[in-house]
């Protein structure tokens, strides 16, 4: 899967450069970042492909040293279901 990362977002793009997954998490701090969106397009539902883009985004803010707030529903259930990533939880 080649996924494009961004400074604040993790993009996936078909063929005709349209965004068919993604996932956000803008700064709220220096060293931390909110997880507030995460889309996958009805086409690649039931792939796993939401999975794979958030611990896209988990190895990402860990490489950066950030702590990270899973806003977005299915970031926060994802991240109760994953505790080898718990290092990088917010503590507020």
């Amino acid at each position: 899967m080649d996924f494009v990362y961004k400074e604040d977002r993790i993009v996936l793009y078909n063929e005709a450069e349209e965004v068919i997954a993604e996932i956000t998490f803008p700064a709220v701090s220096e060293n931390e970042v909110e997880i507030t969106h995460t889309f996958v397009d009805g086409s690649l539902r039931g792939q796993g492909i939401a999975g794979k883009i958030t611990e896209a985004a988990a190895d990402y803010i860990r490489q950066n040293s950030k702590k990270v707030k899973p806003v977005c529903s299915y970031a926060a259930g994802w991240f109760s279901k994953h505790p080898e990533y718990n290092d990088i939880l917010s503590d507020r």
